[in-house]
């Protein structure tokens, strides 16, 4: 169990917990849609669709998403590339219970972003963010290395932050993580430069 936990991230409500620079709590912390913003900072956004399949949730995502164990849900993964460099890494898990009803457009997003339903359903209601520091031994990162491919060279030696949050639609339950990747502070500094 020792292990596992060192596994697990540690989620805060406060973004100040995590000790992320400025720049990357401004993106942690950001309101609304954080596909609506990233493509307000680059040329083309796009979507790449990794998987959406059923798969074992984590220790970490059973309890946040009315489970008392970890047992199988529907897993979507992302990567959101901005001019065609990954900016963030998108993890969601919906419970089996949920219904076509509770999630209509979910089976069938491919390539679309799944921010565009959460923010334009008035429906859905979202709760509040938490936040966490990842530790190399993630699977979250494992599972970032394994999609950037070549890229993941890029990322050693860097610190990651990601931001969690449960959104509800009737009664159904589904959880966004998303991992924040170093190139997404290279758009901040990228819009300042070009402003000027």
């Amino acid at each position: 169990m020792k292990g596992q936990s060192l596994r697990l991230a540690n989620w805060h409500r406060r973004v100040a917990a995590v000790g992320a620079e400025p720049a990357m709590r401004s993106w942690l912390a950001a309101k609304g849609s954080l596909t609506a913003r990233l493509a307000a900072h680059c040329e083309r956004l796009r979507v790449r669709r990794l998987h959406q399949k059923a798969a074992l949730c984590s220790f970490e995502e059973a309890a946040p998403i009315g489970l008392a164990r970890r047992v199988r849900v529907w897993e979507r993964e992302v990567v959101l590339c901005c001019d065609g460099v990954p900016a963030v890494f998108g993890h969601t898990v919906v419970p089996m219970s949920a219904t076509q009803s509770d999630w209509p457009l979910f089976s069938a997003l491919g390539e679309r972003s799944l921010g565009s339903i959460l923010f334009d359903d008035p429906q859905v209601e979202r709760g509040p963010l938490e936040f966490a520091r990842l530790r190399g031994s993630h699977p979250l990162l494992a599972r970032v290395h394994a999609a950037l491919g070549a890229r993941a060279a890029d990322l050693d030696g860097h610190v990651f932050h990601a931001r969690r949050c449960v959104y509800r639609r009737h009664q159904g339950l589904l959880m966004v993580t998303e991992v924040f990747l170093p190139a997404v502070l290279d758009l901040a500094a990228a819009t300042t430069k070009n402003a000027t």
